[in-house]
């Protein structure tokens, strides 16, 4: 394949879906690096589709940008700000979810049916999880009762307890 920016052989391959359209751009080493893709801090696919493709009149008129928020609100960590996100697409660092938590929120829900992923699940994880749940639960309780000397309960709770656990293959 041929770079979209001039003749040269293509070896950096991007693809990105937006507004619900699939992009996808090739690009040889020197433009690749001339347009920032190199560099993990400064490229968006969007911003480059947005002044077009060599040979193509397609331009989207408008990227998807995150709302505006609180002007000077930034990362306490890395000093990222709402205006670098803008920009770049992406956080300066982990601290930066937290920070910009109410923006991202309202970006997710923008992009996915709601502001959680919900996957796939392995089999029998679900199971697992809910079983180590209930247990958790059941000890709480115990743990609730005995300090409350309600001695009857407790034993109730521990047989319980037990017979979940023997059921599981827990307990030899």
């Amino acid at each position: 394949m041929v770079c979209d920016f001039c003749a040269k052989k293509a070896s950096v391959f991007l693809t990105q879906l937006v507004e619900g359209q699939m992009k996808k751009v090739c690009l040889c080493e020197s433009c690749a690096k001339e347009r920032g893709v190199t560099d993990p801090t400064g490229f968006s696919l969007a911003d480059m589709l947005l002044t077009g493709l060599p040979g193509t009149k397609e331009v989207i008129s408008q990227a998807v940008t995150p709302p505006v928020a609180a002007v000077g609100k930034q990362c306490p960590t890395c000093g990222f700000t709402l205006e670098d996100l803008r920009r770049v697409r992406r956080f300066g660092c982990s601290e930066c979810y937290k920070t910009f938590h109410d923006e991202l929120t309202t970006i997710l829900r923008g992009m996915h049916k709601g502001s959680s992923h919900v996957g796939k699940v392995p089999k029998g994880l679900m199971e697992q999880q809910v079983l180590d749940q209930r247990l958790e639960e059941l000890r709480s309780r115990l743990e609730q009762a005995v300090v409350s000397e309600n001695y009857e309960e407790a034993a109730g709770l521990r047989d319980e307890i037990r017979q979940i656990e023997i059921h599981a293959g827990i307990l030899g």
